[in-house]
């Protein structure tokens, strides 16, 4: 099967810490991971100081009032992204940021020629800025956090009316339906989209993850699936994978007691490393999906199988019956498929017991 992109989330687990964020790029990389990916946003265009921050903020950062706050110690700015690329580029792992803002996307595409851009759950509704992303004509992955399937198909005719260059027409619900629906579109959707399932929720509690889903995104849309994982723990990755999952996407930490929103949700690194391992092993065993036994498994029939054996001495001129014929490894003699056809012939030799049967 294909390689599954697996992009190691640093988010905002830096703190707001360049050398931090070097730490993390350099774990991603030992982990195997394909893509390190930051969050580059300015507080004061991301939220007011009226946001409120979510439950798991809350009782992830105690310490900081507001969201706006909050998002301010996290901060890192262009030139701090410039270089932790670069730093990528010396640690052979592929640099991404998540742009929370359409300055932010217009940087990381012409300043890190980063080619594809990551829609996080909260914009999926947010059409100027699923527009904005959808016209810098890039590979897109949009989560799918808290989102109904009537909000995703949603967000696609946004996209998809990006993707066309809207040819003079106006930006609006109508169009956006008319560019989803059109064979164009469509054929452009799947060039360039990946849709990610993911529940907003840190940690998510297992009951909520809904793997599921998985299949039914890609019953829905036809569109690459993956999924953006928030569990405690590696299980839930490697099952994706198992359902389909072409893109995994982790938090990790470099230390799960760190102050900040996403540390008690995250993966410590070797936790990372064994999530990684667990989907490269899932990969090779998933296989094509033709029954047919491997080179192994031929070399494994003969003293695994049986074949037909006298299981009492037998005379000559005697007939073969269910009492003195059976079956017992090695499988290098008769087979077994032909006991029926054995019985009631007549023996041309002797057979000590449990030699294999001739006719």
């Amino acid at each position: 099967m294909p390689k599954t992109l697996v992009i190691a989330e640093a988010g905002v687990n830096h703190n707001g810490d360049e050398a931090l964020a070097r730490e993390l790029i350099k774990v991603a990389s030992n982990a195997g991971a394909d893509v390190v990916k930051f969050q580059t946003f300015k507080a004061e265009s991301l939220a007011t100081s009226r946001a409120p921050k979510a439950n798991y903020q809350k009782k992830n950062d105690e310490k900081i009032g507001s969201q706006v706050e909050m998002l301010r110690k996290l901060e890192l700015d262009h030139d701090c992204f410039f270089r932790l690329s670069e730093f990528c580029k010396k640690n052979n792992i592929q640099f991404m940021s998540t742009a929370f803002d359409l300055l932010s996307a217009d940087f990381l595409v012409d300043k890190i020629n980063q080619d594809i851009l990551k829609i996080p759950s909260g914009e999926i509704i947010n059409e100027p800025y699923l527009l904005g992303h959808a016209r810098l004509k890039k590979k897109l992955i949009l989560s799918t956090g808290m989102a109904t399937l009537a909000e995703i198909e949603s967000a696609l005719g946004v996209i998809a009316f990006g993707l066309q260059g809207s040819k003079g027409t106006e930006p609006g619900r109508d169009s956006f339906l008319s560019a989803y629906i059109s064979t164009e579109g469509q054929e452009l959707l799947k060039r360039h989209v990946s849709l990610l399932h993911c529940t907003t929720e840190y940690p998510t509690p297992y009951e909520d993850v809904n793997l599921k889903c998985i299949t039914t995104l890609a019953s829905s849309f036809g569109l690459p699936i993956g999924f953006s994982d928030h569990t405690d723990g590696i299980s839930a990755p490697i099952a994706a994978v198992a359902l389909g999952a072409t893109i995994i996407e982790k938090h990790f930490t470099l230390d799960k007691t760190l102050q900040g929103p996403d540390h008690s949700a995250s993966l410590e690194p070797t936790d990372l490393e064994s999530m990684v391992s667990g989907i490269r092993h899932i990969e090779m065993a998933l296989g094509n999906g033709v029954k047919m036994p491997t080179s192994t498994e031929l070399t494994n029939r003969v003293p695994v199988r049986q074949s037909i054996v006298a299981i009492e001495d037998i005379e000559a001129g005697e007939y073969f019956s269910e009492k003195n014929i059976g079956t017992r490894r090695p499988g290098s003699g008769m087979h077994p498929a032909l006991y029926w056809d054995v019985i009631g012939k007549k023996a041309r030799c002797d057979f000590n017991k449990f030699d294999e049967i001739t006719l």
